[in-house]
C-alpha cells in the first residue's frame, strides 16, 4: 500500500538502491551487504536444509551435505540459465502443486481424527491450538508475537530483495499491489492446510520428534502412493523456488550495487555471465553452511533468530525514511550502525546467558533502540534535499492517483478485506 508506488516510481533494480535515493550511498551499500549475507547464510542455507530434510524422509541414508549440494546444483543451474523469469514462472507452477498437496494432507490428517474438531481439542494441549502463547513459551511468546514478529515480517515482505524483486518486475503499480495482496490472501489458509495438520500429527504420530520432518512424513504416511510422488515433487520444487529466488537476489545485489556495470561499461551479455558466475559461487557457499543448521533447535529457530538480530535497524530506517520528512542520511547510517551495535550487545548477553529473552522480544528491543537512535541522530548532517523529500517520502496526495480503474479493481477494497479476514483469523485462534 505504501512502499510499492515509491519503489516502482524510482525505477530501482535492487531494494538497497532506494536507500541511496532517499539517503546516500553509504546506507545502500551497508544494507546491500547485509542482505547478501542473510540471503546466503539465512535464506538459501535454511531452505537447502529444509529440502535435505525432505530427501532424508525418502532416503534416510543420504548424507545431509550431499542432499544440500544436490538441491543447490539443480536450483542454481536453472536460475543461472533463466534469471528472474525462470524464478517467477517456476514459482507459480510449484505453488499450485504445493497448495493442492497441502489441502490433501490437511484432509487426510483430519480424517485420522474422524473429521472431529472436538477430538483435536480433547487430544491436544490447549497452547498448541493458540496463536498467543505464554510469556515463557520457548517457541513464540505472546509479547514476541506482538512486538517482534511485525518487525521481522516487515523486513521480509517489504525490504528483502528475495521477495521484492517480484514486485520490481511488475508492469504497473496496480499490478504490483494486486500481486502483493494476492500473496497476502494466500497466507491465510496456511494456518489450516499447513500448520494445523502438524498439530494433528502430534495426536496420531506421537513418536515423531523432529518438527522439521512433520510435513514430509505426513505426505508419505497419509497420501495414496500415486500422489506421494507428485506432492513431494511439488514440495521439493517449492523449496527450490525459494533457493532460486535467493540466489538470483544475491547475484543482482552484488552485480548492481557493488560492481556497478553501468560505470564499467559492461555489455548486457557480460553482466548476465558475471551474475551467473556469482550464482554458482553463492550456491556452493550456502550448501557448505546448511548442514550446520542441524545444531540448532529447529529450522524456524535458526531462520527467525538470525533475522531478529540482523534486521530491526533496517526496518526502522525504511519506515522512518518514508514517513519522516526530516530524516537525514547521517541519521540513517548512524541508525544502521548503532542499531547493529545494540543487536551485537544483546546477542552477546544472550550467548552468555546474561539475558533470558526470546529472540522475537529482542527484535522488538533492537527496533525500539534503533528508533531512539534515529530520533537523536536524524537531525545530524545535511538535511534531506527537496528532491529526496518530494519523491521519496510519503505524501497521500501524490500516491492516490487512481488510474481509470473500476471499483472492483481498487487495491484499497482488497486491503480492507484482507485486514478484516486477518483480524477474524487471529481472534478465532487467539
Amino acid at each position: 500500500v505504501f512502499f510499492i508506488p515509491y519503489y516502482l516510481n524510482a525505477r530501482i533494480t535492487t531494494v538497497p538502491e532506494f536507500l541511496e535515493l532517499r539517503f546516500d550511498r553509504r546506507s545502500r551499500l551497508y544494507f546491500s551487504a547485509l542482505t547478501l549475507f542473510s540471503n546466503i547464510v539465512v535464506d538459501t542455507a535454511g531452505t537447502l536444509f529444509a529440502g535435505a530434510m525432505v530427501i532424508q524422509v525418502f532416503f534416510p541414508e543420504t548424507d545431509l551435505f550431499v542432499a544440500c549440494l544436490g538441491l543447490a546444483l539443480v536450483a542454481g543451474l536453472y536460475t543461472a540459465a533463466g534469471g528472474l523469469a525462470a524464478v517467477v514462472y517456476t514459482d507459480v507452477l510449484q505453488a499450485i502443486v504445493l497448495l493442492f498437496g497441502s489441502c490433501l494432507v490437511a484432509y487426510f490428517s483430519f480424517g485420522q481424527l474422524d473429521f472431529s474438531w472436538s477430538s483435536i481439542v480433547t487430544s491436544t494441549e490447549p497452547e498448541k491450538l493458540s496463536l498467543m502463547l505464554p510469556l515463557d513459551d520457548p517457541n513464540l511468546p505472546w509479547l514476541g508475537t506482538l512486538v517482534g514478529v511485525p518487525i521481522l515480517g516487515f523486513y521480509f515482505w517489504c525490504t528483502n530483495q528475495f521477495v521484492v524483486q517480484r514486485v520490481l518486475g511488475a508492469r504497473s503499480i496496480a499490478d504490483a499491489r494486486w500481486g502483493a495482496l494476492f500473496a497476502g490472501f494466500l497466507k491465510l489458509p496456511v494456518l489450516y492446510i499447513m500448520v494445523l495438520p502438524g498439530v494433528m500429527a502430534g495426536v496420531f504420530l506421537p513418536e515423531l520428534e523432529n518438527g522439521d520432518a512433520v510435513f514430509p512424513t505426513l505426505v508419505t504416511t497419509l497420501l495414496p502412493v500415486g500422489l506421494v510422488g507428485l506432492v513431494m515433487a511439488g514440495l521439493l520444487a517449492a523449496i527450490m523456488s525459494s533457493i532460486d529466488s535467493t540466489l538470483n537476489s544475491a547475484s543482482a545485489l552484488l552485480t548492481m550495487d557493488f560492481l556497478r556495470p553501468e560505470r564499467r561499461g559492461w555489455s548486457a551479455t557480460r553482466v548476465v555471465w558475471v551474475g551467473r558466475g556469482f550464482i554458482v559461487l553463492f550456491m556452493l557457499l550456502a550448501a557448505s553452511i546448511s548442514p550446520l543448521i542441524v545444531n540448532f533447535p529447529g529450522l524456524f529457530h535458526y531462520l527467525q533468530s538470525a533475522l531478529a538480530y540482523l534486521v530491526p535497524p533496517v526496518a526502522v530506517v525504511f519506515i522512518m525514511g518514508l514517513f519522516w520528512r526530516r530524516a537525514s542520511a547521517t541519521g540513517a547510517f548512524a541508525t544502521l550502525l548503532g542499531g547493529h551495535l545494540v543487536s551485537a550487545l544483546l546477542f552477546t548477553l544472550s550467548l552468555f546467558d546474561l539475558l533470558a529473552l526470546h529472540f522475537t522480544i529482542i527484535a522488538g528491543l533492537s527496533a525500539l533502540a534503533s528508533v531512539l537512535i534515529f530520533l537523536v541522530a536524524g537531525g545530524l548532517g545535511s538535511p534531506p534535499s527537496d528532491h529526496q523529500v518530494s519523491r521519496f517520502t510519503f505524501d497521500a496526495k501524490t500516491t492516490e492517483r487512481q488510474d481509470a480503474l473500476a471499483w472492483w479493481q481498487d487495491y484499497r477494497l482488497y486491503a480492507a478485506i484482507l485486514i478484516v479476514l486477518t483480524i477474524a483469523l487471529v481472534t478465532a485462534h487467539w
